[in-house]
């Protein structure tokens, strides 16, 4: 719970009836234990704890038994195709082509599903993350797009242990996780999760990157955030706040992410799922240039379970999406730099923390042999992060126009890209 390996998931909070809380949220969010903790109710914790053990091998053979094809990269899959949500007010307010939240208003219109576990902005503090029960479309649809702060998901297993009704879940790789082995275990938290889905996930921040952007703007604190977007928009959106004075700031994503070497959550560089691996059906953009260019959003959907694979069919056969099928070549292609980060790179990290001789995850399986270009550059950017997570660097960093940083950022990154396309790409 203090170390590295604590990825927030938020099920030793929503398992304990309020003996174990997240006290800090602005700060380092890790869980607090302010009550004592008996064994049984420990025992139950660390079976649920994804942060430390998940056996990837084991838990694709139990859930994805009769998924036809499989990729270490990808996972278990039926299908992987390119598509968006038809209805255009889903899919502009998505983080890319709204196919999740799409899902979920098609879930609950069929009478499928009587609510759904979603994040969306607190309403006494819309600074920060909170998951809910969503238990209409409008309510679905706000909790829309991508949110890149810390999100503890399943704090509310309480919540939804007690909920009457079927539910679908929506939730990060760890929280995702979490919930399996919950599941494996047949606790009663879960019962009511009929379906699980997900997007892919690449990194999280701490809290001190809004904080550092509103420094640079040299704006109020936070405390005066009326609301907190990070894909606000056109496709691929901006990060936008508006705060009580009326002011309203607002920087491209792509300009935005130079907050990410400053601020990134430690753990997202030890989690080796980059696709959700264990939802029923996971989505996110789809990152190429034939799809950049036309705007509006595409996303990359990959039907898992055999009861993803229906949903997506039935909701094809209603013109509820729109939906192209490629093949597992193409999409590692899309996202190389995501496979290549999430698959090489997290595995080279969690191996320099092993010669650190700190404690390290076990996922029940290893990728390795890369080449000793891939390792020396993989200490490049770790040292990188390093230096740039200092409060020195942090402060240097505020002392620039934001939109020069994010140019600089973009250029930097482009030319990072380019020099390193081969070393990524070899043997991907």
């Amino acid at each position: 719970m203090q170390s590295h390996l604590c990825n927030r998931c938020g099920s030793c909070v929503g398992l304990s009836g309020g003996k174990i809380q997240f006290t800090d949220k602005t700060g380092k969010y890790v869980p607090k234990i302010i009550d004592k903790i008996d064994d049984a109710l420990a025992d139950v914790l660390w079976q649920a704890c994804s942060g430390k053990l998940f056996n990837f091998p084991e838990y694709q053979r139990d859930i994805f038994a009769e998924s036809p094809h499989f990729h270490s990269f990808i996972g278990a899959y039926h299908r992987i195709g390119i598509g968006f949500a038809k209805d255009q007010e889903i899919r502009s307010k998505g983080a890319s082509g709204g196919i999740i939240t799409a899902v979920l208003c098609w879930l609950l219109d069929k009478k499928m599903i009587d609510g759904a576990v979603v994040l969306g902005m607190d309403q006494n503090q819309p600074w920060l993350t909170q998951a809910f029960i969503a238990t209409t479309r409008e309510h679905i649809i706000e909790a829309a797009q991508s949110k890149y702060i810390i999100s503890s998901n399943n704090d509310i297993l309480q919540e939804i242990a007690e909920f009457k009704g079927k539910l679908a879940y929506v939730g990060l790789p760890g929280q995702v996780q979490s919930i399996r082995k919950l599941q494996k275990i047949n606790h009663p938290s879960v019962q009511n999760i009929k379906y699980i889905f997900g997007p892919f996930y690449g990194n999280t921040l701490h809290f001190s990157s809004i904080k550092s952007f509103l420094k640079t703007y040299k704006a109020d604190t936070y405390e005066n955030i009326t609301k907190l977007y990070f894909r606000y928009g056109e496709w691929p959106g901006n990060m936008r706040v508006e705060l009580k004075s009326g002011r309203v700031i607002e920087l491209k994503k792509f300009h935005a992410n130079y907050l990410i070497p400053f601020h990134i959550l430690r753990n997202s560089l030890y989690c080796t799922d980059f696709t959700n691996e264990f939802t029923d059906l996971s989505g996110g953009d789809a990152w190429a240039p034939v799809y950049e260019e036309r705007g509006k959003g595409f996303s990359m959907i990959i039907s898992r379970s055999k009861i993803g694979d229906e949903i997506l069919s039935q909701m094809m056969a209603d013109g509820i999406i729109n939906f192209s099928q490629i093949d597992e070549n193409e999409a590692i292609d899309m996202h190389s730099h995501g496979y290549d980060l999430k698959k090489r790179g997290s595995f080279i990290r969690i191996k320099f923390r092993k010669y650190l001789g700190k404690s390290i995850p076990d996922y029940g399986y290893e990728i390795k042999d890369f080449p000793f270009s891939r390792y020396f550059m993989e200490l490049i950017i770790s040292m990188m992060f390093i230096v740039l997570s200092t409060q020195l660097a942090r402060w240097i960093i505020e002392q620039f126009s934001p939109k020069f940083v994010g140019n600089l950022f973009e250029r930097t990154r482009t030319l990072w890209k380019k020099s390193t396309h081969k070393i990524k790409r070899n043997q991907l």
